[in-house]
């Protein structure tokens, strides 16, 4: 489902709970309680700013009596499977968050990454898939970074292991595009990129990606992720320790200056490669 048929779906489940939950006579903090959410939650579903979710939405079909509606709605129009089940979540995490930092130490975060680094990545992950599937996840992981461009974008901190400038990912001609396309983000501002280099060594994150939400008006989550599976955690005291150790590679890492720097002598190393071969 494209993005804007996918919020469309939104905002027509939003306008029928609304219309349903005043028939019945209920505030959103009275259909809350009786559904085991806050009514702000219920509001953040009427005005189309969260997913609706299945659990919720079944819970919501029983209190207004709504024979399925709202379940059939999710399971039908709503639920998007372009994203692993344990990624989906941070999707629209993402979407709320005011800040996001993130640490990449083999791979780029979705949200910087170009066309054809995100074609190699899904193909290598992939490679007995349909050029149609390989469509299907390029164009979600480009819709993510639209979150980038809107008005009230999320601060974007993001801190790049060597590793990442140095693996060809795509081929040398990809990662000149690739490169060249976070540097001008860069040179923008509108995010802030820098690099661990190899000569570090041991760092504060060797056990591998970490992302970082704040929000406006919730805890900040972490988020890990292997090959295989993702994580979100909401516990306090460890979500602590991941900002320790985040604020600790950072103070790793160069410079933003040093860091572009870096970024402009890979592209040109791999510009090197395309015109000799």
């Amino acid at each position: 489902m494209a993005n804007g048929s996918r919020q469309a779906a939104w905002e027509f489940f939003g306008a029928e709970l609304r219309r349903h939950r005043e028939e019945a006579g209920l505030s959103q903090a009275e259909l809350g309680a009786r559904v085991f959410v806050s009514g702000a939650y219920i509001g953040q579903f009427e005005q189309a700013i969260r997913k609706p979710q299945l659990d919720i939405a079944t819970r919501i079909d029983g209190i207004l009596q709504t024979d399925g509606i709202f379940e059939r709605l999710c399971l039908k129009l709503i639920n998007d499977k372009r994203y692993a089940d344990y990624f989906a979540q941070v999707v629209e995490l993402e979407r709320l968050a005011t800040r996001i930092c993130e640490f990449a130490p083999t791979v780029l975060p979705g949200l910087l990454q170009t066309a054809l680094y995100a074609e190699a990545v899904t193909i290598a992950a992939n490679p007995f898939v349909t050029d149609e599937y390989v469509d299907e996840k390029v164009t979600a992981r480009l819709e993510r970074q639209h979150i980038l461009k809107d008005a009230t974008r999320p601060e974007y901190w993001v801190i790049l292991h060597e590793n990442v400038l140095r693996t060809p990912v795509g081929g040398p001609q990809a990662m000149v595009e690739q490169l060249e396309y976070i540097a001008g983000l860069m040179r923008e501002r509108t995010v802030w990129v820098t690099v661990v280099p190899y000569v570090v060594g041991a760092h504060a994150l060797m056990g591998g990606m970490l992302q970082l939400m704040e929000f406006d008006d919730a805890p900040p989550l972490a988020y890990t992720e292997t090959s295989f599976s993702g994580t979100v955690v909401d516990d306090p005291a460890v979500v602590k320790r991941a900002q320790r150790a985040y604020d600790l590679l950072r103070g790793a890492a160069l410079s933003p200056k040093a860091s572009l720097a870096l970024i402009e002598s890979a592209a040109e190393d791999y510009r090197r490669c395309t015109s000799t071969t």
